[in-house]
């Protein structure tokens, strides 16, 4: 299985449940949500005309519009090649489930690393049973039911106050059908959405996802 990969690091991982963790970052190519505050819209299309070998990849320090196609092995063995210490991989995007993950999560669990998927929850959700699933719900955007109950994690962006409604929908899909934590996210270090992010957690006794990583800058 091949998968068109925008870039690969190690770094923190600065969000959510794995938050402060050492991780290493599979960005995918491609993504039909089209988020307007996406901080990764370079990732939207797969084109020709911005494919690069492995090795350019590799080197690649800079998010940018450049993907390679890589199979599991290559991925595998160029992680290995970097001798990145990080043990808990990040597969995101774009929007890494309108691919098949199962073959890289399995791969990736058989050289002993421990897998999180973050997606939108608008694509059915393929991957190894062992893997954490973190998914960010978007207003409008057709979450599907599936998602909402393979979430090991919901972290939820919040712009206004309104944006709650949504979140209360799909958390009453899931009841009491087990433990999924919930982490409140203001959308790009907004002021007013973080006060009402940290006012909502206090009273819903929620977890605040700040994104770290945009904070201190690091990639």
């Amino acid at each position: 299985m091949y998968y068109p990969v925008n870039e690969m690091f190690q770094t923190i991982q600065g969000e959510g449940y794995y938050s402060g963790i050492p991780s290493i970052f599979i960005r995918l190519q491609g993504c039909p949500v089209h988020c307007k505050w996406c901080d990764t819209k370079h990732t939207w299309t797969c084109s020709d005309t911005n494919k690069i070998s492995i090795e350019e990849l590799i080197k690649k320090n800079i998010s940018n519009k450049t993907w390679s196609y890589i199979d599991v092995k290559t991925i595998i063995f160029n992680i290995k090649k970097q001798k990145w210490k990080a043990r808990h991989i990040v597969i995101t995007g774009g929007e890494p489930c309108i691919y098949n993950l199962s073959f890289l999560t399995y791969g990736l669990e058989k050289n002993g690393f421990t897998c999180q998927i973050e997606t939108s929850g608008t694509k059915l959700i393929s991957c190894s049973f062992n893997t954490w699933v973190t998914v960010s719900p978007k207003k409008h955007k057709n979450t599907l039911y599936s998602s909402i109950l393979r979430a090991n994690e919901i972290k939820y962006p919040v712009l206004k106050k309104e944006d709650l409604s949504y979140l209360d929908a799909i958390l009453s899909i899931l009841k009491n059908r087990k433990n999924c934590h919930i982490f409140l996210q203001p959308i790009s270090q907004n002021k007013e959405s973080l006060k009402i992010c940290i006012e909502t957690c206090i009273i819903r006794n929620w977890r605040l996802s700040i994104q770290i990583h945009k904070y201190i800058l690091i990639r």
